[in-house]
């Protein structure tokens, strides 16, 4: 699996448990002490073992990086001071994001990729940094390293490991870190704090007034959001720390100011390197809206910093309706065409943004070419909601659109040098992973910009995918002939392993990077040849947790007293045996998800091939402890032909989780009278609703989750109705209407500054009110300092411990069920 960190693709040695969220400080029970606890062995060795490296390969394809990273933080990390600004958290003391919202990187290890060789970067002892990204000809790796008083820009040579700052601690990333390379490779576009910034604002001891706000003007439908401003300190704070200077740091350490400061959200080279695109917030600040909602400019500046040409000027988006196909007026997405020197590319709606309203199109795409002065080309004209586009050469590039009420996409193959046609050469369910034909390849070109690699015969792709079958994820690479259709599969994963595409060796794709795992052996990089010949290893990395080795997994299938097909991972504890030592407690941990076709919310994919360890506060360390676990089993909530499917969302979830309860009893694995259930976020409000509704369970542990419907009035999760037009279902769906029937014990945990939309810490603040108010018998635990998801050590190590205790305490050793 690969995934974007700063600007390097990497690839992810292991998959790291999920973290969690937030709440209001809570009494103590009687003679408990308030420090945190360790969670029985094997777990707190686990968790304290060195991370495994992430790996990106260059663009030249001759070096792989690996980047050490650093081990769950110290608490005491977490607790410098943090601002919570129009949705962002920063660090005052370095102007970068709070330590809560990042992983520092600790070193780089430069290796050959074709001899082995390994080159470390010559980075200061206890160095770490955030946003490494490679330079266009994978000579050079710019990163921003902290330092006591800020975030300095370093670059490395990947050649000899040298590395050297081109800047002092000036860079500002309070609004992202991105960093972004000229495309000859000797300049690197960043933000940096304005020369002369004069110290903070002091905060308010005494305010000048009340803090007015008023409506009426016109709706403004907004969704729940976090950390938005909140009176006039809050805006001048939100003005010193987010304004920027635009600069172009030189790999000869020259610094050069680019146009004024401002607060700058985004900022880009066009591919050719002549042209910057700039997006710039402005007042009128909202406190109901985070800064990407807030006015905004949009504009090409030229390399001294002068204005070109104006591609947006958007006023204050808290209007956008509430459906999930809602857009807002004016340009958006707006970005640079990575295949061609300077051309701009956005979309438009053409509905006025509002899906309930009839159109026939939808979205328009255009294109506008330097010097910016003529009047903009149609692309193309899309019956859905644009979702980006994948360029490739001249005459090539495709189109993507969605809808959500449908859960369709459409992909369209466009000329762009002959615009405003379009022929479709994709259209599916974007949830049907059976049938998922693949998305092309990318590759960076000569700008450092991605796009799609064509075969020797001009007129085929590259296309990469998962190859998701009922039998398990078998990944592949294939040509498909955009001309004729025709499609060739050139390598598929053997059955045995779950091996992904990482980068091209060779153009063809006749050798390859993958990074391969299986059932037993964790995940590494290696050379793959279409010869056949066996692979070349590139890494060693070890197993991060080999006291789970023996730990057995299996997918099991059952069906829903619906039809619905389900499905589920059950895992059993080392050396366990069903048949000869009888069933165990065990732990369902679930997340339901919305469908709109019965066929897709019931299909199957086997991850027997897949390597997995647990991490972070991973609800799969209860295999240590003597529990099965039941992983993700299937909670579909399902509407058919234009149904609601939140309509009838407590009745099929409770059906899900009957039928997966009557599976593993069947199987012997388990106790019907010793099973509990939890989840996180989402799962945590399922497995509220399924306590209130069911008595399945002895047990529930909730996790960051939201219990009150009413409270996120303007949609939630996958429902697009607001509370007005759906009252019955929120009442219906939200536990804290029926916390008065729920008649088992359930663990409430949530991080004290949940930052995720909807889970307000008050969310179980409130809940933990009404269960206590109605007898029931519940604990609720709250993370100092920590967000949606928990990142110290100690919170995720007391977080295992609480769900050890609880579950010893009313699972394992509980007396039975009258």
């Amino acid at each position: 699996m690969t995934r974007a960190v700063g600007g390097v693709r990497m690839a992810a040695a292991m998959a790291l448990g999920a973290a969690v969220a937030a709440g209001p400080a809570m009494a103590q029970s009687a003679g408990e002490a308030l420090t945190y606890r360790q969670p029985p062995e094997p777990i707190a060795s686990i968790l304290d073992t060195a991370p495994t490296p992430l790996s990106s390969l260059g663009p030249d394809r001759s070096r792989l990086a690996l980047f050490s990273r650093s081990a769950l933080p110290p608490v005491a990390e977490l607790a410098e001071p943090t601002l919570r600004l129009a949705g962002y958290r920063l660090n005052p003391r370095n102007n970068g994001p709070a330590n809560g919202r990042l992983t520092w990187l600790t070193g780089i290890t430069f290796k050959n990729v074709e001899d082995g060789r390994e080159v470390a970067a010559a980075l200061p002892a206890g160095t770490r940094f955030i946003a490494p990204t490679w330079s266009p000809d994978g000579a050079k790796v710019a990163l921003l390293k902290d330092a006591p008083t800020g975030l300095e820009l370093w670059v490395v040579d990947a050649a000899t490991g040298a590395a050297r700052a081109l800047t002092g601690p000036i860079a500002n990333a309070a609004a992202g870190a991105d960093l972004a390379w000229s495309p000859d490779s000797r300049a690197v576009l960043f933000r940096a704090i304005p020369e002369g910034r004069r110290p903070a604002p002091t905060p308010e001891v005494a305010p000048n007034g009340p803090v007015i706000e008023q409506t009426g003007i016109r709706p403004a439908p907004v969704r729940t959001y976090q950390d938005l401003l909140g009176n006039p300190a809050d805006e001048r704070l939100f003005d010193h720390y987010f304004t920027a200077q635009l600069a172009i740091a030189g790999i000869d350490g020259r610094v050069t100011p680019i146009g004024a400061p401002g607060i700058l959200l985004d900022a880009a080279f066009s591919p050719d390197g002549t042209w910057i695109l700039q997006t710039q917030v402005k007042p009128p600040y909202s406190y109901a809206v985070p800064a990407r909602l807030f006015p905004a400019e949009t504009a090409v500046l030229d390399r001294t910093g002068r204005v070109v040409h104006q591609v947006a000027d958007l006023p204050l988006r808290d209007n956008i309706p509430p459906p999930f196909d809602a857009v807002a007026l004016g340009p958006r997405s707006v970005q640079w065409r990575a295949d061609a020197p300077a051309t701009l590319v956005w979309a438009e709606a053409q509905d006025g943004g509002d899906p309930r309203t009839p159109a026939e199109i939808r979205d328009r795409v255009f294109m506008l070419s330097a010097p910016f002065t003529g009047a903009p080309a149609t692309l193309v004209d899309l019956q859905q909601r644009y979702a980006g586009v994948t360029w490739g050469r001249d005459d090539a590039a495709i189109v993507t659109s969605r809808w959500f009420n449908t859960r369709r996409e459409t992909r369209i193959l466009v000329d762009p040098s002959n615009p405003g046609q379009g022929r479709v050469i994709v259209e599916r369910n974007y949830q049907d992973r059976h049938n998922d034909p693949g998305s092309a390849l990318t590759e960076p070109n000569a700008a450092g910009r991605q796009v799609m690699v064509f075969a020797a015969d001009g007129e085929s792709i590259l296309l990469e995918g998962d190859g998701a079958t009922r039998e398990g994820e078998f990944p592949f690479l294939a040509r498909l002939n955009l001309r004729t259709g025709e499609r060739t599969e050139l390598w598929r994963s053997s059955r045995d392993a779950y091996e992904t595409i990482v980068g091209l060796l060779a153009e063809d794709g006749s050798r390859l990077v993958t990074r391969r795992e299986t059932r037993d052996t964790p995940a590494n990089l290696m050379i793959r040849s279409l010869d056949g010949a066996a692979p070349t290893p590139l890494t060693s990395f070890p197993d991060p947790a080999p006291q789970l080795a023996g730990v057995t997994r299996q997918l099991i299938t059952y069906t829903r007293a619906d039809g619905v097909q389900l499905s589920g991972t059950l895992y059993l504890p080392t050396g366990h045996d069903a048949a000869r030592d009888g069933p165990l407690p065990l732990v369902m941990w679930a997340y339901p998800a919305e469908f709109t076709d019965p066929s897709v919310a019931g299909q199957v994919v086997d991850t027997g091939n897949r390597f997995v360890r647990p991490g972070g506060s991973s609800h799969l360390f209860l295999l240590t402890q003597g529990y099965a676990v039941l992983d993700d089993p299937s909670m579909p909530i399902v509407g058919v032909n234009g149904a609601e499917p939140n309509d009838t969302y407590v009745e099929q979830l409770s059906a899900s989780a009957r039928a997966a309860v009557d599976a593993v009893v069947a199987m012997g694995v388990a106790d019907r009278d010793r099973i509990a259930v939890g989840g996180h976020s989402y799962g945590a409000f399922m497995t509220a609703n399924l306590l209130a509704h069911t008595d399945l369970f002895r047990t529930g542990i909730a996790r960051s989750g939201a219990y009150n419907r009413t409270l996120t009035p303007f949609g939630f999760q996958a429902e697009q109705r607001t509370y007005w037009e759906a009252t019955d279902t929120y009442t219906r769906m939200s536990p804290f209407t029926y916390a008065n029937q729920v008649n088992e014990p359930i663990l409430l945990i949530h991080g004290e500054i949940d930052d995720n939309s909807g889970t307000f810490p008050v969310q179980s603040e409130r809940f933990f009110a009404a269960l206590k108010g109605t007898g029931a018998t519940a604990r609720y635990v709250v993370l100092p300092y920590e967000a949606h998801g928990y990142r110290a050590r100690e919170s995720v190590g007391h977080t295992l411990w609480e769900m050890v205790e609880w579950l010893d305490a009313h699972v394992k050793n509980a007396p039975p069920r009258n």
